[in-house]
């Protein structure tokens, strides 16, 4: 909680008193995860997601673990789970680790034309979305 702050780029920044609450929404409004370099509340949300994905609870979701230095030891341990039979191999599919910015959004466009069609969205009065 004391890292949490709103970046540079962002137009709008909502606060979460529940943590829940932020997963839930995180998912329900997303195509997509690009996982950037964090800490426990990320890899909580990244591990949380993945786990779905592989559950089919939620539909197939690109998830782009961005920054191959800093996440190369997880994937290295994701593997070491495979082998040691904890996940499939075919888990580690679920994951595009990378430093390429044109091969996470060419993976995620390819995820996304497959498995949704893509729409606006009624703009909602509680999220602070204009009309």
């Amino acid at each position: 909680p004391f890292e949490q702050t709103g970046n540079q780029y962002m137009h709008k920044w909502v606060s979460f008193e529940h943590f829940f609450v932020r997963k839930v929404l995180l998912l329900k409004y997303s195509y997509a995860f690009i996982i950037v370099p964090g800490g426990f509340g990320t890899m909580d949300e990244f591990f949380k997601t993945i786990t779905l994905v592989q559950t089919e609870t939620i539909t197939q979701f690109p998830i782009v673990l961005f920054g191959r230095e800093y996440y190369q030891p997880l994937w290295d341990y994701m593997q070491f789970m495979a082998e040691q039979g904890t996940i499939s191999p075919k888990d580690l599919d679920l994951v595009l680790l990378t430093d390429d910015y044109d091969e996470a959004m060419r993976h995620i466009a390819t995820y996304i034309r497959s498995n949704y069609t893509v729409k606006p969205r009624k703009r909602l009065w509680w999220f602070f979305e204009r009309r």
